[in-house]
């Protein structure tokens, strides 16, 4: 027979891992919430364009803000697309915008190694169609979208929690390019040569213009890009002179048309010469995202959308979002509050009332031993 665990981690990645880790600790400490938040929240439900119009005076703040609030991967028309801009400047005040050394795959791989070290064990290569397929355990975590849910446990949770499931709404894609570069990127811009992340745009009006294109339903002609550089920090990305850089941008969800020439042409609008450094490229649509990971259903890297219909209230309305009907079962993916972009969150919060769960059934079974 299978060996038997407490818990089983269904997917990869910082947010299954993070799961992992925390159920491996055997809890954590709780942090109580602050008048802070309240005042924070007074000001994130405005969408994005409104409050750096009321805020700021100059276009180049509002820009900037724009760019921040268009991580949201919504029209900055909406409300709530105030919050992302808000919570990325304050970290970028804060702590900055770090990048791991060697690239993003060192932080999975950290992850991964600490655990083990407590104790947990990794399987890969080992397509999971089912629940039913995974060894005995107290508790499965899914690190996977609605959709996955259901077709993984369906079976096992009841047709109304199945229908908000199915009603659950999926994003917009991206469209993302990777290069081999001949040299750094040559900004116009000094700044831009000390930065490890460059929001591409314009104006906040161009930028806003984009992603309402984009939320239409429309590949935006002039895309609000996001560029990353980090060979000009990390030695490690790219071979000795020369570099390595990466952008993209948002798009219909789904799609399959080719932004290839459109983000080029916003690089070079900055960085006049970009094209005659590019040694090599590869690219992947929205619709390649898919056929990539799963979970990124119809290239929506946030796990589902986050307006406000669906930023509390995913992946269904229920007083402890991480849990299903069925006791055992818990969702710890990226359509689990907070959502996309907050790594590994999703399952720390997760494995919360998985530990509950595990422990209250190891204090019941215990009870019921013979004395």
């Amino acid at each position: 027979m299978k060996n038997s665990y407490d818990a089983v981690i269904v997917g990869a990645g910082p947010n299954g891992l993070a799961a992992a880790i925390t159920l491996a600790r055997a809890g954590c400490s709780a942090a109580a919430p602050s008048p802070a938040l309240a005042q924070f929240g007074l000001w994130a439900v405005r969408s994005a364009r409104g409050l750096a119009e009321i805020c700021f005076n100059g276009e180049p703040a509002r820009a900037l803000f724009g760019g921040l609030g268009a991580h949201s991967m919504m029209a900055l028309e909406k409300p709530a697309t105030a919050a992302f801009g808000l919570m990325l400047g304050i970290l970028g005040h804060a702590v900055g915008w770090p990048m791991p050394k060697g690239g993003a795959q060192h932080i999975a791989d950290a992850l991964g190694c600490y655990l083990q070290s407590l104790g947990g064990k990794i399987v890969t290569g080992q397509a999971v169609q089912s629940v039913d397929e995974l060894p005995p355990a107290r508790a499965v975590l899914l690190n996977v979208t609605p959709r996955q849910v259901l077709s993984l446990a369906g079976r096992h949770l009841p047709p109304a929690y199945r229908r908000q499931l199915e009603r659950y709404r999926y994003g917009p894609g991206v469209f993302k390019i990777d290069w081999a570069l001949d040299g750094p990127i040559p900004w116009q811009a000094e700044a831009c040569h000390r930065a490890g992340t460059v929001h591409l745009g314009g104006t906040l009006s161009e930028i806003a213009a984009s992603e309402r294109q984009m939320w239409q339903g429309e590949p935006p002609g002039k895309p609000f890009v996001l560029a990353a550089q980090q060979s000009l920090f990390d030695s490690s990305c790219a071979p000795a002179g020369k570099h390595t850089a990466w952008a993209y941008c948002h798009v219909p969800h789904d799609a399959s048309f080719d932004m290839t020439d459109r983000i080029t042409a916003q690089i070079e609008r900055f960085a006049p010469g970009f094209q005659d450094l590019v040694l090599a490229r590869s690219a992947r649509a929205a619709i390649d995202f898919e056929a990539y990971n799963a979970n990124y259903v119809g290239g929506d890297i946030n796990g589902g959308v986050q307006d406000i219909g669906q930023l509390f209230t995913r992946p269904a309305i229920r007083f402890n979002p991480y849990t299903t009907p069925d006791k055992r079962l818990f969702i710890c993916s990226s359509s689990t509050p907070p959502g996309g972009g907050v790594h590994g969150m999703c399952g720390h919060h997760a494995a919360r009332p998985a530990f509950k769960y595990i422990a209250k059934l190891a204090i019941y079974r215990h009870r019921q031993l013979p004395q």
